[in-house]
């Protein structure tokens, strides 16, 4: 008896030890199919150990570069480091990707931890005196060296890269360049932490059923199911996620609750609280002043513009001004209209923004007897999702499979792998399509695992696509709005820039572009969403599955060009302010109120328009990568307008056509200029005409 417990207590010890020393995953390689990433093993104590390791890992790799004693050549010195840090990027890669689609405040702690440390870590590596020393002897050498054309690219934009990070600054220099990111690192992870807080902590409680005057039933049961999961059962709840914010603009007769949503979603970040941005951003401002300057650069604006096509300030705001006037004269010609409807109806107050998308609306229904709540039964979201993949077979023949045996990270995620026309893998694409606590608003993609080619292995991609679309309701399926059909669209081509990448190096590869290229992939697929031929193909009717009638489609291409004024005017505002902001030549903290009723005041928007992102929330530029770059989906729809005509010109779904776009832009990431691939893909530098066109801004 005395021996059984002494096994029991040894096995005891045992299993306890066992339980202490659990296997961190990242340590692991992952035995899922196609290296998928194991989320239901991935805990949240898991990442910062694994973080430090990576960072530990990825630094001896350095160091090993660096003290290299051989001659420093293409193969030792800049094609080995950007092979550099692969367990690391694995884990950072799967950890940005929580903390933007299912964070909670675990997460954002190591978030704020991780963060000084990875800019310090980042810092440590573009500024090593050895390395860069190796890397400056190979560049040096370029002109006798025998270089492919990518490995040509690689060593350019690995030089420059450390000749922008500071490599050629003096030790004082560099130490404060160190601090301003480090600096720049925490207050973008603030800013972004505060909009989301902002967006989830607002809701508009209904409790008298005549305020829902003129919603549509749909809009009033998914309020009810948003008021019940609330915790106010038998009332109605709106947020400030789209899905529940737009509809309520564009169809509440209840002129006062508009004017209160529209004003808590314009005034996030601003209001004297804890969650208020405009400290933080203006700080920003100062501080990417104080860094351009640093550098040599005589704006933020100038050292960012200078590796995108646009090149300087001086040629954005030339584009910008080149769309503004006709697209403001547009938006008052709307005005006016809204401005007469709204006297034929009796009343007599002044059009304001939270009336826009209601008058909108109406107008639209008496001008082309449309509405969006006409198009949403058409527009069952897996059915849209089909009809993309199927858009993808007829161009370039590819294959989407669902998935049941990998791993997600949440019960509405869905997993597909993407076949080519011959069968072959090409990647895993996973989607996320509804808003929930944890997931920063609006949608993009992204990456699990970026495509390369290791020792001739070609590393296939992991990409997803995440949105805050409307979700089922009742027995309602997931029907969408136009826009975001276009949306879905719009983040599948990206997805397809990720999934279809063909290169050799990781730095170089998918959607690792120009910030003003980038969005040529994702907007290109837009203008086939509202195609005749693809809306047969995906626009069934959720209850007969019947497809989306002629008429209906005739009533959609009439009603183009409407409203087309205030969309180009709100977004162009914005592209305006970014660059103001980021022109800024003094490192003087401004009063962001100010200074933004400046710059809208110098361009001249109406009172009746407020610019698509006020800077307290303007995540793209002051958390989201986008500084100066805002401009950039315009400028891509210059480029995908232009491309999208050579479609036109040889056919629609014209495999060829289909095909040389696939090669000089899809699969090429950034082994070349952009303009150089998109003049290969063309034949000729992009035309505008076909963008005013569109818009109607001829």
């Amino acid at each position: 008896m005395k021996l059984f417990w002494i096994f029991f207590c040894l096995s005891l010890v045992c299993a306890t030890s066992c339980a202490l020393i659990e296997r961190n995953p990242f340590d692991e390689s992952w035995e899922t199919p196609f290296g998928a990433p194991p989320f239901e093993r991935i805990k949240t104590t898991h990442y910062l150990p694994a973080f430090k390791k990576g960072m530990a890992l990825e630094k001896k790799e350095i160091a090993a570069i660096a003290g290299n004693s051989e001659i420093p050549t293409f193969a030792n010195t800049v094609s080995a480091l950007d092979y550099t840090g692969e367990y690391l990027t694995r884990v950072d890669n799967v950890f940005r990707n929580m903390t933007l689609a299912n964070t909670d405040d675990a997460l954002q702690d190591i978030a704020k931890t991780v963060s000084p440390l990875l800019s310090k870590h980042r810092d440590d590596i573009r500024l090593d005196d050895k390395l860069f020393a190796r890397i400056k002897s190979v560049w040096n050498q370029r002109e006798s060296l025998d270089l492919t054309s990518e490995q040509v690219r690689l060593l350019e934009e690995t030089y420059k890269g450390f000749v922008r990070s500071g490599a050629l600054l003096d030790a004082e220099k560099k130490e404060r360049l160190r601090k301003i990111n480090e600096n720049l690192s925490l207050l973008s992870l603030k800013f972004g932490e505060n909009v989301l807080k902002e967006d989830n902590r607002f809701e508009l409680v209904i409790e008298d059923a005549a305020d829902l005057a003129g919603l549509p039933d749909a809009v009033v049961s998914a309020a009810a199911e948003a008021a019940a999961a609330r915790g106010h059962g038998g009332k109605w709840v709106f947020t400030l996620h789209q899905p529940s914010r737009i509809p309520f603009l564009q169809y509440a007769e209840n002129r006062t609750l508009r004017e209160k949503i529209f004003t808590a979603y314009i005034m996030r970040g601003d209001q004297e609280d804890e969650l208020d941005n405009k400290e933080i951003l203006s700080e920003m401002a100062v501080l990417r002043v104080e860094k351009a300057r640093l550098l040599g650069y005589e704006t933020h604006a100038h050292y960012v513009l200078e590796e995108n096509m646009a090149k300087t300030p001086e040629q954005v705001y030339a584009f910008l001004d080149q769309l503004w006037a006709p697209a403001l004269r547009r938006a008052r010609a709307e005005a006016e209209a809204f401005q007469k409807l709204i006297i034929r109806e009796g009343h007599d107050f002044r059009l304001m923004p939270w009336d826009w998308w209601y008058y909108a609306e109406k107008l639209k229904l008496i001008r082309y007897d449309l509405d969006e709540e006409m198009l949403r039964p058409y527009f069952v979201l897996e059915n849209v999702r089909q009809g993309v993949f199927d858009l993808a077979g007829l161009l370039w023949g590819v294959t989407f499979e669902k998935r049941e045996d990998i791993p997600r990270y949440h019960e509405e995620v869905e997993v597909f792998e993407l076949k080519d026309r011959d069968g072959s893998h090409l990647g895993l694409f996973y989607t996320d399509y509804f808003p929930r606590a944890g997931k920063r608003g609006g949608a993009w993609m992204s990456s699990y695992r970026r495509q390369s080619r290791k020792n001739g292995e070609d590393i296939r991609p992991h990409v997803c696509n995440v949105g805050n679309f409307s979700r089922p309701t009742g027995e309602k399926p997931a029907l969408l709005s136009p826009e975001e059909v276009e949306t879905l669209f719009h983040e599948f081509g990206h997805a397809l820039h990720g999934l279809f990448s063909k290169t050799e190096y990781p730095s170089l590869s998918g959607t690792n572009v120009a910030r003003d290229f980038v969005e040529l992939p994702s907007q290109i697929m837009e203008n086939w969403a509202m195609e005749p031929a693809v809306l047969k193909s995906y626009a069934l009717h959720y209850q007969t599955g019947e497809p989306i009638p002629d008429a209906l489609i005739e009533k959609i291409r009439n009603a183009s060009l409407f409203n087309q004024g205030f969309a180009t005017t709100e977004y162009l505002a914005a592209s305006y302010l970014d660059m103001d902001w980021h022109t800024l030549t003094e490192q003087e903290k401004l009063d962001p109120r100010t200074f933004e009723l400046n710059s809208l005041e110098r361009i001249g928007l109406i009172p009746e328009i407020v610019v698509r992102y006020r800077s307290p929330y303007f995540r793209h530029i002051f958390s989201g990568g986008y500084s100066s770059g805002y401009y950039s989906y315009i400028w891509a729809e210059v480029l995908d307008a232009d491309a999208f005509q050579a479609f036109k010109e040889a056919g629609l779904f014209d495999r060829e056509t289909a095909g040389k776009f696939r090669d000089h832009v899809l699969s090429a990431g950034n082994t070349d200029d952009p303009m150089v691939l998109y003049q290969r893909f063309r034949g000729a530098a992009p035309d505008i005409k076909p963008l005013l066109e569109r818009r109607g801004l001829k």
